[in-house]
């Protein structure tokens, strides 16, 4: 049997190689760090077993790593604090955040030993590391997100939850938050239960959590039976979370949804945003991807050089976070060098676009800007924003397009909703994105 891996974090060198020998002679295998970079770079690259991690270090104090790995999904092992000017206070701080114990120095032998074997046996019983709400990010619009669910979450009543987003947008995470911990998890996948056996599901998962990814997915039938299960789920303390992309209010006005239950689960709905809209979370975003492969799939540990985060984030991601998180599974297997480049990223992100595209855009670029007879107006239509980035140029495009059809429709903002399809306040914001002024 392999033995266990021990990261020791302290700025003094003699207490770093005192607590080498003591553990290597238990038969730990034992990596030293100097300081909180050292450390950053020694838990990317592997998950130690447990980290003893010193509070009071130059360039950066431990309790702020452990809030730095827990708020990046990277405490994933038990970690012990050590300091020889600890407080009670600091102690139930670093407790809060997450560390499994704390030890005032100097450390005794036994103390310390007995110490890292409860905490060896505390890493054997911790749940497989998996994606979850810390992990989407830190940006305004998510953080909201996280307060309204906590606000639901210590709320008495199991009100259903709708979470309204596009397809791969984070909804699990959401609906998973809501869970607690060690309580039952059901994602249905088998819609005639709700028809058949609706109290059996509920039985099954008392105390826990039902989660249906996509409710428009049900048919009439199984929507009267997700409506019995909610009117009973309060009974069997379970709650019970939708998520949707669909237009729900279309589809009861159109007859194709229960209007009872989308009563049911208007009550408490919540958008779930975009990858588009926290662009900025999705460099953290990929380390934390990235990691989660080394401790599940047990790949290489691949460091994202600065190109190549922006070049993610300034991407277009139409699958939303599933389709980021493939992404980054596909660099991490099929990128050659010890780092992942902007070359890397742009092969992966436009190895399925149209061959004759590509070649219409290479031609594009060997000659000057090409000019489109539309067969409508007498308008040129100036094809050289194809030369830029693909962000910057649907932006181009965006802008263009209503700056064409206001003409039309004669600065009327209802026409031009009509026109383009879209509802008005999104449109609003369209506009004021792209700079255009509304006369």
């Amino acid at each position: 049997m392999a033995s266990k891996h021990i990261l020791v974090v302290d700025d003094e060198i003699g207490i770093r190689e005192l607590l080498r020998d003591i553990l290597q002679d238990e038969g730990y295998q034992v990596q030293l760090a100097e300081n909180a970079a050292a450390a950053r770079a020694a838990r990317l690259h592997e998950r130690p077993d447990i980290v003893l991690l010193d509070i009071w270090m130059p360039d950066c104090d431990g309790i702020t790593l452990l809030k730095e790995w827990a708020n990046s999904s990277l405490l994933t092992m038990p970690v012990v604090m050590m300091s020889g000017h600890g407080t009670i206070d600091t102690a139930v701080e670093a407790t809060r955040i997450g560390a499994f114990d704390f030890l005032e120095k100097p450390i005794a032998l036994q103390k310390l030993l007995k110490t890292v074997s409860a905490a060896l046996k505390h890493s054997e019983q911790l749940p497989k590391s998996e994606m979850n709400l810390t992990s989407l990010g830190k940006s305004p619009i998510v953080t909201a997100l996280k307060d309204r669910l906590d606000k639901i979450a210590v709320g008495v009543s199991l009100t259903p939850i709708l979470l309204i987003g596009p397809k791969g947008c984070g909804a699990e995470l959401c609906a998973r938050y809501l869970q607690d911990a060690g309580s039952p998890w059901l994602q249905l996948t088998d819609f005639n239960q709700l028809v058949d056996t609706p109290l059996d599901i509920l039985e099954a998962i008392r105390g826990g959590v039902l989660y249906i990814p996509e409710i428009a997915d049900l048919k009439k039938a199984e929507q009267k039976g997700l409506l019995l299960l909610i009117a009973k789920s309060e009974k069997y303390h379970v709650r019970v979370v939708c998520g949707t992309s669909e237009n729900l209010p279309k589809l009861q006005a159109e007859s194709l949804f229960d209007h009872n239950l989308f009563q049911a689960l208007s009550a408490v709905s919540l958008r779930v945003p975009a990858l588009d809209e926290h662009r900025e979370d999705i460099p953290d975003l990929v380390v934390a991807i990235a990691n989660l492969q080394l401790e599940l799939a047990g790949l290489e540990y691949r460091e994202f050089d600065i190109a190549a985060l922006n070049g993610l984030r300034n991407a277009n991601w139409p699958g939303d976070l599933a389709q980021l998180d493939a992404a980054i599974r596909n660099l991490i297997h099929t990128s050659l060098g010890d780092k992942i480049t902007l070359d890397d990223v742009k092969r992966v992100l436009h190895q399925f676009d149209d061959p004759e595209v590509q070649v219409k855009t290479a031609e594009i670029k060997k000659h000057k800007p090409v000019q489109v007879e539309e067969t409508n107006t007498a308008t040129a239509v100036n094809l050289s924003f194809l030369n830029q980035p693909l962000r910057e140029a649907r932006d181009d495009f965006e802008r263009m397009y209503f700056q064409h059809h206001m003409k039309d429709a004669l600065n009327n903002m209802s026409k031009l909703a009509d026109i383009a399809g879209l509802e008005r306040t999104h449109l609003y914001r369209k506009l004021k994105q792209l700079g255009i002024k509304i006369k």
